[in-house]
């Protein structure tokens, strides 16, 4: 027969689910991110190398497959994760990390979020993640650079702000896409001290994502029953996999068909509610 936790995260874990369980309400608990060293701490963790492995299956939970399409009007614009964009060059940096933010905008205010780690600021690589991120028909606002000169093309109403010879920054006409992007660095930096691999910046980002996402929730147990859900509907990942993400891997053929999605929830939610 097997297991339950077959096709989860939870996945040949020799440690009892209330653990996991554990772990997983004080990431959602913390406002400001959760830190491997920190989950090792309030765990009582042998490891170190366990706290980093579980934070990391936890944020590949935190993206729901078939998530909803930011709508409305949306702003764009790409930044660089390593290093000030002063010490920056056009849409150029060998070390440096680019990725796109796009942004809806809620009034004056800031609605969902999507972010996108990517090679180059080509127009492929923007388009493609416009159209994974954005609804057709929505409002799509950036800059001149000229990546994004195809906008129109895709569905998509392009508005665009020229941003040479105005008197105004960046952030002061696009202040949507600007903020979150202040917010991001702001994060990585205190959270994570700055210390975040670009192989594994995707995965930071979600995480990120998934917190501002539901900033305004007032209920934490709302944010662990969310994670909890999600943690069953990607699939299982090993450390191999983790370290050396891309790389080639050998898969195992399973050897009987795993159960339901719905009655790993369930099980899930049966053990959550012995915490």
């Amino acid at each position: 027969m097997a297991s339950i936790t077959a096709g989860t995260i939870f996945q040949d874990t020799r440690t009892p689910l209330p653990v996991w369980f554990r772990a997983m309400w004080w990431v959602t608990a913390q406002k400001n991110g959760a830190s491997a060293l920190g989950l090792q701490r309030i765990l009582g963790l042998k490891s170190y190398e366990t706290a980093w492995t579980w934070l990391h299956k936890f944020r590949r939970a935190m993206v729901r497959p078939g998530r909803e399409l930011l709508g409305g009007r949306v702003e764009v614009d790409e930044c660089y994760i390593g290093a000030p964009e002063e010490e920056l060059r056009g849409r150029g940096g060998a070390d440096k990390a680019l990725v796109v933010v796009a942004v809806e905008e809620n009034g004056s205010s800031v609605g969902r979020i999507r972010f996108g780690k990517i090679p180059d600021a080509s127009s492929t690589s923007l388009n493609r993640f416009l159209q994974e991120s954005v609804a057709p028909g929505s409002v799509v606002h950036t800059d001149g650079w000229k990546g994004y000169a195809k906008v129109s093309a895709l569905g998509f109403e392009h508005e665009v702000t020229v941003l040479k010879g105005k008197t105004e920054t960046a952030s002061e006409l696009l202040p949507h896409v600007h903020l979150v992007i202040s917010l991001l660095r702001r994060w990585l930096m205190g959270t994570h001290q700055g210390a975040v691999s670009h192989k594994h910046l995707g995965y930071y980002l979600d995480e990120f994502t998934f917190r501002f996402n539901r900033r305004k929730s007032m209920n934490r147990g709302k944010l662990f029953y969310r994670l909890a859900q999600q943690s069953v509907a990607v699939e299982p990942v090993t450390l191999d996999e983790i370290t050396h993400p891309g790389a080639k891997q050998v898969k195992k053929l399973p050897t009987k068909k795993p159960p339901s999605k719905e009655s790993v929830v369930g099980f899930v939610v049966k053990q959550a509610g012995q915490i």
